[in-house]
């Protein structure tokens, strides 16, 4: 394992022998509560927005995803098209939401003290339907919309981004996708909007054998936002996701990357395995992010 818990686990310890001579059951909340106090929220202090995919919990309804979101100690989520609102709600999330379902949704993102950061993947088959993404993005105070344009539609996203004052970011996938490499999103982003750059996905280079921290250095001064992971193989269009820092992942080389491009996004955990019960993976990736942030600050 490549992170260095060894000051976590003497705490867990700790508390584990408080508890035994006690004669109580410390239970795994007060523990990661605990750890929590400890590490506090490193992201902060370099701007990064920490939160999730809402796609990680896509078994479950956008109301439920937020509580996984909120148990796992992260305060911005981007949804993603098609989910079900829930919390009563059987509209899905996409530009179609109906005024009743938009307030809804302002409202569970509220109660749960969780910021709409970004939106996505999502695609527009015209003019007028990305417009109207673009629109819904601004009403419920989108600030990322995560996309992959046809090359035939870059100009109008180009010009929807300065119309509604909203970023778009080019989401790569695995080859043979449009955009799986670097070289092809920086030139989808030439002499298009400044409001314009990269959602990069570590995961995916991974999975088409790309280097993740050459291909951050090919994107330097053009990254929006991260759908991030970390892989149990390199290479493999199979491999899936492990705790953070755990794979094969140079994730601290890549947290380095990122503070030296000064990237002030959102990092989305996008956990694509264990899709029934993945949110103690997210829990358990987050602190791990959280103590190598914070131990990369020393």
């Amino acid at each position: 394992m490549k992170l260095n818990t060894l000051s976590s686990l003497m705490l867990v310890a700790g508390i584990a022998l408080l508890s035994c001579s006690s004669g109580t059951t410390s239970s795994t909340t007060q523990v990661e509560d605990t750890l929590q106090d400890t590490l506090g929220y490193p992201e902060e202090h370099v701007n990064w927005k920490l939160g999730a995919q809402a796609y990680t919990f896509r078994l479950f309804t956008f109301a439920e995803a937020l509580d996984k979101i909120d148990s796992a100690d992260l305060r911005f989520v981007e949804a993603f098209p098609g989910q079900i609102v829930g919390a009563g709600n059987e509209e899905k999330f996409t530009y179609t939401l109906s005024e009743e379902g938009r307030d809804l949704v302002r409202k569970l993102l509220a109660d749960h003290n969780i910021t709409l950061h970004a939106f996505g993947v999502v695609n527009g088959k015209d003019a007028e339907e990305w417009e109207q993404i673009f629109a819904f993005a601004q009403d419920m105070g989108v600030k990322v919309i995560n996309c992959e344009p046809k090359e035939e539609h870059l100009d109008i996203v180009s010009t929807l981004c300065e119309k509604y004052d909203i970023r778009a970011a080019i989401h790569n996938h695995p080859e043979p996708s449009t955009y799986w490499k670097p070289e092809v999103v920086l030139a989808a982003l030439e002499g298009r909007s400044p409001k314009m750059g990269a959602a990069v996905d570590v995961g995916h280079w991974m999975r088409s054998g790309l280097d993740p921290v050459e291909c951050l250095k090919k994107l330097d001064g053009k990254i929006i936002h991260s759908h991030f992971k970390d892989l149990n193989e390199f290479g493999d269009k199979k491999a899936h996701d492990v705790h953070w820092g755990t794979g094969k992942l140079p994730i601290n080389e890549v947290i380095e990357e990122l503070k030296r491009q000064n990237f002030d996004g959102m990092l989305s955990a996008e956990y694509e395995y264990n899709w029934e019960n993945n949110q103690i993976d997210v829990a358990q990736s987050v602190r791990n992010f959280r103590e190598l942030l914070a131990a990369s600050a020393n």
